[in-house]
Protein backbone atom coordinates (compact mmCIF):
# COMPACT_ATOMS: atom_id res chain seq x y z
CA UNK A 1 0.00 0.00 0.00
CA UNK A 2 2.86 2.34 0.79
CA UNK A 3 4.30 1.85 -2.71
CA UNK A 4 1.01 2.78 -4.34
CA UNK A 5 0.84 6.03 -2.33
CA UNK A 6 4.45 6.75 -3.12
CA UNK A 7 3.82 6.17 -6.84
CA UNK A 8 0.74 8.39 -6.70
CA UNK A 9 2.54 11.20 -4.88
CA UNK A 10 5.54 11.00 -7.18
CA UNK A 11 3.82 10.77 -10.58
CA UNK A 12 0.05 10.97 -10.57
CA UNK A 13 -0.59 13.83 -8.16
CA UNK A 14 0.88 16.31 -10.63
CA UNK A 15 -1.36 15.14 -13.50
CA UNK A 16 -4.77 16.64 -13.96
CA UNK A 17 -7.58 14.09 -13.52
CA UNK A 18 -8.93 14.80 -17.01
CA UNK A 19 -5.55 14.06 -18.58
CA UNK A 20 -5.26 10.87 -16.57
CA UNK A 21 -8.68 9.64 -17.69
CA UNK A 22 -7.87 10.55 -21.30
CA UNK A 23 -4.57 8.67 -21.19
CA UNK A 24 -6.21 5.59 -19.65
CA UNK A 25 -8.99 5.73 -22.25
CA UNK A 26 -6.51 5.93 -25.12
CA UNK A 27 -4.41 3.10 -23.69
CA UNK A 28 -7.47 0.87 -23.40
CA UNK A 29 -8.63 1.83 -26.88
CA UNK A 30 -5.30 0.85 -28.40
CA UNK A 31 -4.88 -2.43 -26.54
CA UNK A 32 -8.15 -3.94 -25.33
CA UNK A 33 -11.03 -5.55 -27.14
CA UNK A 34 -11.62 -7.27 -30.45
CA UNK A 35 -11.86 -4.03 -32.40
CA UNK A 36 -8.94 -2.09 -30.96
CA UNK A 37 -7.19 0.48 -33.10
CA UNK A 38 -4.15 -1.68 -33.83
CA UNK A 39 -6.27 -4.54 -35.17
CA UNK A 40 -8.35 -2.09 -37.16
CA UNK A 41 -5.16 -0.74 -38.72
CA UNK A 42 -4.07 -4.29 -39.63
CA UNK A 43 -7.50 -5.05 -41.09
CA UNK A 44 -7.43 -1.85 -43.15
CA UNK A 45 -4.00 -2.76 -44.52
CA UNK A 46 -5.23 -6.24 -45.44
CA UNK A 47 -8.33 -4.78 -47.12
CA UNK A 48 -6.12 -2.38 -49.09
CA UNK A 49 -3.83 -5.19 -50.28
CA UNK A 50 -6.82 -7.37 -51.24
CA UNK A 51 -8.35 -4.49 -53.21
CA UNK A 52 -5.06 -4.12 -55.11
CA UNK A 53 -5.11 -7.84 -55.81
CA UNK A 54 -8.71 -7.63 -57.07
CA UNK A 55 -7.73 -4.80 -59.40
CA UNK A 56 -4.77 -6.82 -60.69
CA UNK A 57 -7.00 -9.82 -61.40
CA UNK A 58 -9.57 -7.61 -63.13
CA UNK A 59 -6.84 -6.28 -65.42
CA UNK A 60 -5.63 -9.83 -66.10
CA UNK A 61 -9.18 -10.98 -66.90
CA UNK A 62 -9.63 -8.07 -69.31
CA UNK A 63 -6.33 -8.87 -71.04
CA UNK A 64 -7.27 -12.55 -71.36
CA UNK A 65 -10.71 -11.61 -72.65
CA UNK A 66 -9.08 -9.52 -75.40
CA UNK A 67 -6.77 -12.41 -76.30
CA UNK A 68 -9.72 -14.79 -76.44
CA UNK A 69 -11.73 -12.54 -78.76
CA UNK A 70 -8.62 -12.14 -80.91
CA UNK A 71 -8.25 -15.92 -81.12
CA UNK A 72 -11.91 -16.37 -82.02
CA UNK A 73 -11.98 -13.69 -84.73
CA UNK A 74 -8.49 -13.61 -86.26
CA UNK A 75 -7.31 -16.75 -88.08
CA UNK A 76 -3.67 -15.60 -88.26
CA UNK A 77 -3.72 -14.87 -84.54
CA UNK A 78 -5.06 -18.36 -83.84
CA UNK A 79 -2.37 -19.92 -85.99
CA UNK A 80 0.36 -17.85 -84.32
CA UNK A 81 -0.95 -18.82 -80.87
CA UNK A 82 -1.01 -22.53 -81.78
CA UNK A 83 2.54 -22.34 -83.13
CA UNK A 84 3.94 -20.50 -80.10
CA UNK A 85 2.09 -22.23 -77.26
CA UNK A 86 1.59 -25.77 -78.51
CA UNK A 87 4.51 -26.00 -80.96
CA UNK A 88 2.24 -26.97 -83.83
CA UNK A 89 3.59 -26.93 -87.35
CA UNK A 90 2.62 -27.48 -90.94
CA UNK A 91 3.50 -30.84 -92.50
CA UNK A 92 6.37 -29.43 -94.57
CA UNK A 93 8.01 -27.43 -91.75
CA UNK A 94 10.69 -28.21 -89.18
CA UNK A 95 10.71 -26.66 -85.70
CA UNK A 96 13.84 -25.85 -83.76
CA UNK A 97 13.34 -25.15 -80.05
CA UNK A 98 15.98 -22.99 -78.40
CA UNK A 99 15.92 -23.00 -74.59
CA UNK A 100 17.56 -20.11 -72.80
Amino acid sequence: MFRIKEFYNKYLSKINAYWFVTIVFLALTFTEGESNLYKRYLYDEKIHSLEKEIEQYKNEIEMNRKKLTDLRTNKEGLERFAREEYLMKRPDEDIFIIKE
